[in-house]
């Protein structure tokens, strides 16, 4: 299939549901299928966006901007994974835990009768590689149109751009609870040091940003093609000092550059089949 029948494969799985919920989080997949399911269902389909301090603080502001853009109606929900052991303890499985805590919180508004179904963003290609956050997915009756209807990263991104959505090129987005090593506890003071960092390298302009904490270490990823901008002396100098300022103590910068599902890679194996997709 083409992609643009997949596209009217997802039209008609989408007016079949008749009302969705669409968990939502402002990235290239979640803003896809919330537009189709608005210009296919009208006020029938809801955007759901979860904040919690995981959450990126600068894609909030972004996450809103492009629901109203494509005129869909928004609800946003407080999660409180923070609060589960399970979670913050870091697991090799973590992502479970916090797909069923937000699961659990689209299913209180879709029980309220106004939307019969749940549905989030994953795609085919998220079927290849370890993420456990699935799991909750199926187990929480959610189901995924963009997978149902064969669609990959590279088809989204294709026909996001033919819909004028200004997501089409947009970052790999991850929760930031993603930047520690598993096994180390994720707390409140980490994740604020991980976004002023991060939100620091996206005003300097650069992508696919990544500031992965170890204690009060970092090390620095950036798209390939900006490592050696990073480690210019202008770049490079008045961000170590902001970084000190913010409490780390050691900074690093990884040479190789951002490449997607580095922390899951060992676990890719060990699951296969049954958690797919990356960190």
């Amino acid at each position: 299939m083409t992609a643009r029948q997949k596209y009217e494969a997802l039209q008609h799985i989408l007016k079949e549901m008749g009302t969705v919920a669409v968990a939502y989080s402002g990235g290239v997949d979640s803003t896809f299928l919330l537009k189709v399911a608005y210009d296919v269902l009208k006020d029938n389909a809801v955007g759901i966006l979860a904040v919690s301090p995981s959450f990126p603080s600068r894609e909030y502001q972004r996450a809103v901007e492009t629901a109203g853009l494509i005129g869909a109606r928004l609800e946003i929900i407080h999660t409180n994974e923070m609060d589960n052991p399970d979670y913050t303890s870091n697991p090799v499985n973590r992502c479970y835990f916090c797909k069923s805590e937000l699961f659990e919180r689209i299913a209180e508004i879709a029980a309220s009768g106004r939307y019969r179904n749940m549905v989030d963003g994953s795609n085919v290609d998220d079927l290849s590689d370890y993420r456990p956050g699935l799991k909750a997915v199926r187990e929480k009756g959610v189901r995924s149109p963009l997978q149902e209807a064969g669609l990959t990263k590279s088809e989204i991104r294709e026909l996001s751009r033919s819909l004028g959505l200004p997501t089409w090129d947009k970052d790999a987005l991850a929760c930031l609870s993603s930047r520690f090593p598993f096994g180390e506890k994720i707390e409140l003071w980490k994740l604020k040091m991980v976004d002023q960092a991060e939100t620091y390298l996206s005003s300097l302009g650069f992508h696919n940003i990544r500031a992965r904490h170890t204690g009060k270490s970092v090390k620095i990823e950036v798209d390939p093609s900006e490592v050696d901008r990073l480690l210019s002396p202008e770049i490079r100098i008045p961000l170590v000092q902001y970084f000190r300022e913010i409490g780390y103590t050691t900074i690093s910068v990884d040479l190789e550059g951002y490449r997607s599902g580095k922390l899951s890679k060992p676990h890719k194996n060990e699951t296969a089949g049954i958690f797919p997709a990356s960190l």
